[in-house]
């Protein structure tokens, strides 16, 4: 019996996941941040041991045949902390370390050649050809870059209602929902000097209100609903930077959930392959049994197993 093991480290969550050569998941688990730009290649070595661990939990590691870490974050140097933690494990090889946009394509589709559009807290797109990344568009980051990613989203949602409170503006949904969101209360220009120095004291509070412009949008508001249509057209206008042929690929917790950004990014995409990304963990776990038994056609049974 042979084992295949998947990592999905990212910046908020870390999962891995264990398959069957067929395609069954045998094993999941999940820890915190993995990222090690951001937390730093201690902290994120303990949380892929962790999820890593979990995911092992009652199965024998030394059935693991090949196993890929899709690390966001990750430069070279980080291949010897996945050594020590595959080893610790009992994983007798190291896994192979790709990027983050690697196994979130894979987790979308088994083409060898396409385009990932991520947005999550970031946002990003990649082409692939040859399952390799041939062109980046955006991944800037949130200071500079990322455009209609969530940290974008949440900025763009706080500042409108600062602005609202301001100017004295008509309040709606989305004014209320982020001054919840802070704590605030009290008359217009105290609860918008609250937010700005709240805000500049964490930005996370910022790029944590991205699912408040959601919930505005749905609820009327004309000013959310202007920013998750901005959102979508800067995201399209990414992937079209650098699409070629082959789908598109949705992924992270903008678009892969329902909501009013996916569905004007579905609209603007009409016509086109769109497919949307399942599970990270997976899509790694398949690319390892993908690059031991070459078999194309397990794609589904593993990106669509059950944890």
């Amino acid at each position: 019996m042979m084992l295949f093991a998947g990592v999905d480290a990212g910046g908020t969550t870390t999962r891995a996941a264990l398959h069957a050569a067929d395609g069954t998941r045998l094993g999941y688990g999940t820890a915190g941040p993995g990222n090690p730009a951001a937390h730093g290649g201690p902290a994120a070595g303990a949380a892929i041991e962790q999820a890593l661990r979990r995911a092992l939990d009652g199965l024998d590691p030394s059935l693991v045949a090949a196993s890929v870490a899709g690390v966001a974050g990750a430069d070279g140097g980080f291949a010897e902390v996945l050594r020590r933690v595959w080893t610790a494990c009992g994983i007798a090889s190291p896994p192979r370390l790709v990027g983050d946009v690697d196994v979130a394509y894979a987790a979308g589709t088994p083409a060898s050649s396409g385009t990932l559009l991520l947005a999550g807290t970031g946002a990003a797109a990649a082409r692939f050809s040859g399952r390799a990344v041939a062109a980046v568009a955006d991944g800037l980051g949130w200071l500079l870059g990322d455009e209609g990613g969530g940290f974008w989203i949440g900025r763009a949602g706080v500042r409108a209602a600062v602005r609202a409170l301001d100017r004295g503006l008509p309040y709606g949904p989305l004014v209320e929902l982020v001054s919840a969101h802070f704590g605030v209360t009290g008359e217009p220009r105290r609860r918008a000097d609250a937010i700005v120095r709240l805000a500049q004291a964490d930005r996370m509070l910022v790029g944590a209100a991205a699912p408040l412009v959601a919930e505005a949008a749905a609820a009327g508001d004309e000013r959310a609903a202007e920013i998750a249509g901005a959102a979508a057209r800067r995201l399209v206008a990414t992937a079209g930077r650098v699409h070629g042929e082959g789908p598109i690929v949705l992924a992270g917790g903008v678009l892969a959930a329902d909501g009013p950004v996916r569905a004007a990014v579905m609209e603007l995409l009409a016509g086109r392959e769109v497919v949307t990304a399942r599970d990270g963990a997976a899509g790694a776990s398949w690319l390892a049994a993908l690059d031991r038994l070459g078999d194309l056609g397990a794609h589904a049974r593993f990106t669509t197993a059950c944890h």
